[in-house]
């Protein structure tokens, strides 16, 4: 079998953003080499869509809104960029992990179309608190908004690079968590951590010391929350899945808003 030929810088930035958004752009690669690169591109996506997020917001407290009406659109052009996908995953482990059930059965259960009773309750208090801890920030400047928008879709992208590292193994043979399991080498994950911690605390800076420390604070604990839940997934279920990346990806989100709203 011959080996796959080397990747461009355009392989895993397609690989990134045509799996992890819904920008028109076409995977022209599918293979590890690939995955590998947009994986460690995912943070790149995250920027684009949390700069989205944040432009929304803004625009809204421009036109006259309120806190919570750009809260609102700062956390729905998330879920409208990745078609909901993240947030699919976060319920479907939810019920999975809520099942109690063993690996093989609770896989099975979150394959299903619908969302039980453990994903809706997940989800209402996700979306709840990504809304109040957004309307927190905004309220007190629209920068320190948009900087917790911008930190909060980076580092959740992050995370998914954090879980595609070498010795994590995928729950099923298909898939995108099978694609993308073990891709990262760790010295490249540890490299993309520190990369996103130094850009946070860059943008932190505009709002002075203070501001550098809460960016840092949400990288550090959004990554924390994120590798508690994935080693639970893995064990619980044997492996990754692309639903545990979904439900890594707002777990990320979800503390970095919360960080960012506090003190």
């Amino acid at each position: 079998m011959s080996a796959p030929s080397p990747t461009s810088p355009s392989d895993g930035l397609r690989f990134a953003f045509g799996t992890l958004t819904v920008f028109p752009v076409r995977v022209t690669r599918w293979d590890r080499p690939a995955a590998r690169g947009g994986m460690l591109c995912a943070p790149l996506a995250g920027l684009v869509v949390g700069t989205a997020a944040a432009a929304a917001g803004l625009l809204l407290l421009l036109l006259g809104a309120g806190a919570p009406l750009a809260a609102v659109a700062t956390v729905a052009v998330p879920a409208v960029l990745t078609r909901g996908l993240h947030l699919d995953g976060l319920a479907d482990v939810a019920d999975g992990l809520g099942s109690g059930k063993p690996a093989g059965d609770a896989l099975r259960i979150m394959k299903q179309s619908d969302i039980g009773p453990f994903g809706v309750l997940t989800l209402v208090l996700v979306l709840l608190a990504q809304v109040a801890a957004l309307v927190q920030a905004y309220g007190d400047s629209w920068t320190r908004g948009a900087l917790a928008a911008v930190v909060a879709a980076v580092v959740a992208r992050l995370v998914l690079t954090l879980a595609a590292r070498a010795g994590v193994p995928p729950a099923r043979p298909e898939g995108l968590g099978a694609a993308v399991a073990g891709v990262v080498p760790r010295a490249g994950a540890a490299a993309a951590g520190l990369a996103v911690a130094g850009a946070a605390a860059a943008g932190g800076a505009l709002l002075g010391a203070d501001g550098v420390l809460r960016a840092v604070l949400a990288v550090l604990l959004s990554a924390a929350a994120a590798e508690l839940l994935l080693r639970h997934c893995v064990r619980r279920f044997g492996g990754v899945t692309g639903d545990v990346f979904g439900a890594l990806t707002e777990t990320a989100a979800t503390t970095a808003l919360v960080v960012a709203a506090l003190g």
